[in-house]
């Protein structure tokens, strides 16, 4: 399992949001050094000169009741044996050894500092010259929240920041999933309007390469589709007269007729093969469709009196299909199945949960191809061996992965173990 992301998309953010992340590091390192730091050591300064103040005419440290009372009254420091600073709240004090130990060199000796906050912070310090009293210093303007407003900035900072480089990026990125859309129908061979060329120069010009690649690919199918029908109405046309001029040839010559007559129908066969490769039903718009449905209307067609084909179909979801160019799919390869064996043919559909596809098998009993042949097969003008036969165009195979393809889904040809050919077509659940 690979947790970094692998589209630009999600590098780019991640990239931003390690920069960010980094940055704000520094700067709360920086506030800390230069404001956070400096700012304690001014209060603990002036922390140490009220303790000091406090003693500063005392003698043997001891101070008299009467005049910490009024001390407190005047100042608001108060002065307490440990027993009376415990039952006033020392004892929820909380103990700071890096305060304590900056204050102890500020005075000169062992110091100890807790600080307790209610409605108000209250330093408690027991000062090295009375070790055995605690000095209470209030300090207005402190509260809790005081301690963590520079997390709370950098974290609203940081998710602003993080928000604005996602949103940034994936602007920046629309014109390539745009893009990306846009390859894929071509692909397909669907080709869409000119994309509008927008987002950074970069962008705008490979936006404009595509589109004017997109042109010329059109272009060229226009002219390949332009030049077949050509080609096959000027050939039609000889093939009509010579059917014609056949039908007045004299009886003793009606061997020669019957083999003239099969000629002209596999020219015609020929020519419709190279039409069905060329155009491949690009006009046909895929529409949610059940395959069992479209496989049974194939089978009434294909399936001739004299022959067998078992269908056995699965419970299959209803997925994107063009209608024709799929039922021409199956057409061929029950055709290929009936021409290749004489036993019985079978039809499979069913799901493929792991791989998210629904299929279908077109099973026969005929002798197989060679395994080292079964790539190549898919091929234009590439025929079997002498086992499957070698009449036809060689186009039957090319023109049925190139509907399988434009469907975003795969043929595989195998060899059966108990003998016989199995062709799988499976097609994804989703492909527009």
């Amino acid at each position: 399992m690979k947790i970094l992301p692998r589209s630009a998309f999600g590098q780019t953010v991640l990239l931003i949001g390690l920069l960010l992340f980094l940055n704000q590091i520094v700067i709360y390192i920086t506030f800390s050094l230069y404001v956070v730091q400096p700012h304690q050591q001014q209060l603990n300064q002036l922390l140490a000169k009220q303790v000091r103040v406090v003693f500063i005419d005392i003698e043997d440290a001891n101070l008299s009741p009467k005049m910490a009372k009024a001390f407190h009254h005047e100042t608001g420091i108060g002065v307490y044996r440990e027993f009376d600073a415990l039952r006033l709240g020392l004892a929820e004090a909380t103990f700071y050894p890096m305060i304590s130990q900056e204050m102890s060199e500020l005075l000169g000796g062992q110091a100890e500092v807790r600080i307790s906050h209610g409605d108000e912070y209250l330093f408690w310090i027991r000062p090295p010259q009375a070790p055995h009293l605690w000095v209470q210093i209030p300090v207005d303007g402190m509260d809790k929240g005081n301690f963590s407003p520079l997390v709370f900035f950098l974290l609203v900072i940081g998710l602003l920041s993080i928000i604005g480089g996602w949103v940034f990026v994936r602007q920046l990125n629309r014109p390539l999933k745009s893009l990306q859309r846009a390859a894929e129908d071509v692909g397909r061979g669907d080709f869409p309007e000119p994309l509008t060329e927008g987002g950074t120069s970069e962008i705008m010009a490979v936006t404009q390469a595509f589109n004017h690649m997109s042109k010329g690919i059109k272009q060229l199918e226009d002219d390949r589709n332009l030049l077949m029908a050509g080609i096959s109405h000027d050939l039609r046309t000889p093939l009509t007269r010579i059917r014609l001029a056949s039908e007045m040839m004299n009886e003793q010559d009606a061997f020669l007729k019957e083999g003239i007559e099969t000629d002209i129908d596999d020219m015609n066969n020929i020519i419709d093969q190279f039409i069905d490769y060329i155009r491949h039903d690009s006009k046909d718009k895929a529409e949610l469709g059940d395959l069992n449905v479209l496989v049974q209307e194939a089978l009434q067609i294909e399936t001739p009196a004299d022959r067998e084909i078992t269908f056995h179909p699965e419970d299959c979801p209803k997925i994107p299909i063009r209608h024709v160019a799929m039922k021409r799919v199956l057409a061929n390869l029950v055709q290929n199945a009936i021409r290749y064996t004489s036993d019985k043919i079978e039809v499979f559909t069913g799901v493929d949960k792991a791989t998210k596809t629904v299929f279908f098998k077109v099973s026969d009993q005929g002798n197989g191809i060679p395994e080292e042949d079964i790539e190549r097969l898919f091929q234009p003008f590439t025929q079997g061996d002498t086992a499957r036969g070698t009449e036809g165009s060689g186009l039957g195979l090319a023109i049925i992965k190139r509907i399988v393809d434009t469907h975003g889904g795969k043929v595989v040809l195998s060899n059966k173990e108990s003998g016989g050919l199995e062709a799988k077509v499976s097609l994804p659940m989703s492909f527009l």
